[in-house]
């Protein structure tokens, strides 16, 4: 597909990552000249210099012929103006990050010239208030309508996982679990049934809504999150804290900017808004984070995230969370310590990778929900399955899969089946199939087969 990005800060660089790695044809476009230069000699891809809200500069992109245009600067009005000129030059799709709500009442209707809107801060805002369902789950991820959730843990030592066969899994629990895949030494196994799990291993579990909140019963889990301290008062924050209040959450933000914390104060009554510097000691000792359920660290920087939630988990905090966007961090934290991170930049670029799929694949089964795993080298993908499937009705004992594919979860008719060798695959079903990443993506359930 042609593909147009207009904007290459984090978002925009990680889709450029991304939808390259997949063969898509893309153009990037930004103002600063060096930052394209080193875009295009890191990718394939072609760079304009300019504002990407103007004519001449999308006239030389070649908007007309454009599949799909995204905008993802940080100016919300620049990047509605930018979608509405490349719709009315020709082009098919067009995608803005958008931050300001009243922006999503305004463009709303079928007529909207926008395909679509995202909110990244408010989708992170999301994702952690899943995870805070309990404190061991570093993140829960919803497919199939939330019958169906991904749940990532660690496995500790001495646990009833610790050492087991994934094939026994279901006897130690008495339920239907499936673990999809495991991170072992910042490597990515997609298992069979054989595989045995080992402490330290980052786990993904999957399995009914209903039998994960059973599962972390009988794993003791403790559940929900009473004191909550937020460190930095961004977008993220406020949605956050609104989401808290519905659970009777006591939550306090911390933020260095006096006129945020006026602002925040004004929007968030059952919060308390803490005036200062989150990486002062003496600040956070005397307000309690220590006695935190959850420390949560959203600054602007990731280098402040990082020694925010360090101290955090040296002082004993039963659940850290961390905003990082910088990829080359993740690698270096995974013996840290720091399991829970979260990212604009990436929940950005699942987003929209989900939308291409979706429109590179008009016929097949469409990609319903999209998830990246393991670092960004597996996903996890929901696809709803078409007629044109070319091994409906076939046991899955007898399919012939490309490597390291799972099929973690089928749903039919608000039923779900964790698959096993006698199950097949039906027109309508929802199918969960979890796969190592690949430069060619699997936008359609035939692609699994080899």
């Amino acid at each position: 597909m042609r593909i147009i990005i207009v904007g290459a800060g984090n978002a925009g660089t990680e889709l450029i990552e991304s939808l390259s790695f997949e063969n898509h044809n893309v153009v990037v476009i930004d103002k600063k000249h060096d930052l394209v230069e080193e875009l295009v000699n890191l990718y394939d891809v072609k760079g304009i210099c300019g504002n990407g809200a103007t004519k001449e500069v999308l006239e030389e992109a070649n908007v007309k012929n454009a599949d799909i245009i995204i905008a993802c600067t940080h100016n919300d009005e620049l990047n509605i103006l930018c979608c509405l000129l490349a719709k009315n030059f020709g082009a098919k799709e067009t995608i803005a990050r958008v931050r300001n709500p009243e922006y999503f009442n305004l463009f709303n209707d079928d007529d909207t010239p926008l395909s679509m809107m995202i909110n990244p801060a408010e989708d992170v805002a999301d994702e952690i208030f899943r995870s805070l369902r309990y404190q061991q789950a570093i993140k829960i991820d919803p497919f199939a309508d939330g019958k169906i959730e991904m749940m990532e843990l660690r496995v500790e030592e001495g646990s009833i996982w610790a050492n087991k066969r994934l094939m026994d899994l279901p006897a130690v629990f008495d339920q239907k679990i499936l673990v999809s895949a495991i991170e072992r030494d910042s490597d990515i196994i997609i298992p069979d049934g054989k595989a045995v799990l080992l402490p330290d291993d980052k786990i993904y579990v999957i399995a009914p809504t209903k039998t994960i909140s059973k599962l972390s019963r009988r794993l003791n889990f403790v559940k929900g999150a009473k004191k909550v301290m937020i460190i930095g008062g961004s977008d993220i924050a406020k949605y956050l804290a609104k989401n808290l209040a519905r659970i009777d959450a006591t939550v306090k933000i911390i933020e260095r900017n006096r006129l945020r914390c006026i602002s925040l104060d004004e929007e968030l009554p059952h919060a308390e808004i803490i005036h200062g510097d989150g990486t002062d000691h003496k600040l956070v000792m005397d307000e309690g984070m220590a006695e935190c359920d959850v420390v949560i660290s959203l600054c602007s920087l990731d280098e402040q995230n990082i020694i925010i939630s360090l101290f955090a988990l040296s002082l004993g905090v039963k659940k850290v969370i961390t905003k990082i966007d910088q990829p080359s961090y993740y690698n270096m934290l995974a013996e840290s310590g720091l399991d829970s991170i979260v990212s604009l930049r990436k929940s950005t670029a699942e987003h929209i990778i989900k939308y291409v799929r979706s429109k590179q694949n008009v016929t097949g089964s469409k990609v319903n929900r999209l998830y990246n795993i393991v670092n960004s080298q597996a996903e996890a993908i929901e696809f709803i399955v078409s007629p044109t499937f070319t091994q409906l009705s076939v046991p899955l004992k007898d399919l012939k899969v490309i490597p390291n594919i799972l099929i973690g979860a089928i749903v039919r008719n608000k039923e779900l089946i964790i698959p096993g060798g006698m199950d097949t695959i039906e027109v309508g079903d929802t199918v969960i199939v979890v796969s190592k990443v690949r430069e060619e993506p699997l936008d359609d359930l035939n692609d699994i087969l080899a």
